[in-house]
C-alpha cells in the first residue's frame, strides 16, 4: 500500500516514512501544502497523513479541495493545536481522523491500520432503516433518493447506529466498535462525529432521526421526526 506523509517537520516526517517502509508501505514525502496537494491529485495514494499547519498551503484546505474534486482517499490529520473545535473544523474538511502532537508512534500505526481495515474489509448486506439507505461495501449513503457524502469515520459510525438501529448506542461502544483499537481520547469526540452525521442526514431533509438519549448514548430510529 501507498502512503502519502504531508508534514513539514523534516525529521519527524522522515521519521514516520522509515518507520511505515519497515512495516511494508510504499511512503512518499510532501514538505509544504502545494507539494502535498500536487502528489495527492496526480497519484492514488491508500492513505494520506496530513499536518494541519503547512507553509503554502495547510492541511485543512488541502483536505477540502481534494474532497471537493471526489478524492475519497481516507486522511489522517495531524496538529499541534489540541481542542474540539480544531477536530470540528478538520472533519467539516472532510478529515476522517486527527491525531494531536505530541503522538505515540504506535496509536499512529493504529489509526492507520483501522482506516485501512476500513477501506478494505468485506462488503456487507445493503442497509435500510426507512427511507435512510446505507451501503457498506460501496460506502454510499441515500435518503429520499438523494446522496449523502460521509467521511470515512462518520461513514463508520453511521454504519454502527444502523446495525444497531432503536437500539441505544453508548459513546464507548461507538469508540470501540468504529476506532478498532484502544483509544484514549475522551469519548465526548464521537459528538463531533455525532454532530456531522445530523448536519448531513437529517437537517437536510427535516428529520431527527438519531436522538441524544441523555447519560446513555445516541439511537438512530427509522424514520425519525419531521419538522413541522
Amino acid at each position: 500500500m501507498r502512503l502519502l506523509i504531508v508534514e513539514d517537520e523534516k525529521r519527524l516526517a522522515t521519521a514516520l516514512a522509515r518507520g511505515l517502509a519497515a512495516e511494508g508501505f510504499v511512503v512518499d514525502l510532501a514538505h509544504d501544502g502545494v507539494t502535498g496537494l500536487h502528489r495527492a491529485q496526480e497519484r492514488e495514494y491508500d492513505l494520506i497523513v496530513l499536518d494541519i499547519m503547512l507553509p503554502g498551503l495547510n492541511g485543512y484546505r488541502i483536505c477540502a479541495q481534494l474532497r471537493a474534486a471526489g478524492n475519497d482517499t481516507p486522511i489522517l490529520m495531524l496538529t499541534a493545536k489540541d481542542g474540539e473545535y480544531d477536530e470540528a473544523e478538520g472533519l467539516d474538511t472532510g478529515a476522517d481522523d486527527y491525531l494531536t502532537k505530541p503522538f505515540s508512534y504506535v496509536v499512529l500505526q493504529a489509526r492507520i491500520r483501522a482506516l485501512l481495515r476500513r477501506r478494505t474489509r468485506a462488503v456487507g448486506p445493503l442497509l435500510r432503516i426507512g427511507d435512510l439507505t446505507v451501503d457498506p461495501g460501496a460506502k454510499r449513503v441515500e435518503r429520499s433518493g438523494r446522496n449523502i457524502t460521509l467521511t470515512t469515520k462518520e461513514f463508520a459510525v453511521l454504519e454502527h447506529l444502523t446495525l444497531r438501529a432503536g437500539q441505544v448506542v453508548s459513546k464507548t461502544d461507538i469508540l470501540e466498535h468504529v476506532w478498532d483499537f484502544a483509544h484514549s481520547r475522551d469519548p465526548n469526540i464521537v459528538e463531533v462525529y455525532i454532530s456531522a452525521l445530523r448536519r448531513k442526514i437529517d437537517v437536510p431533509f427535516g428529520r431527527r432521526s438519531i436522538t441524544t438519549v441523555r447519560g446513555a448514548g445516541y439511537r438512530l430510529e427509522a424514520d425519525g421526526d419531521r419538522d413541522a
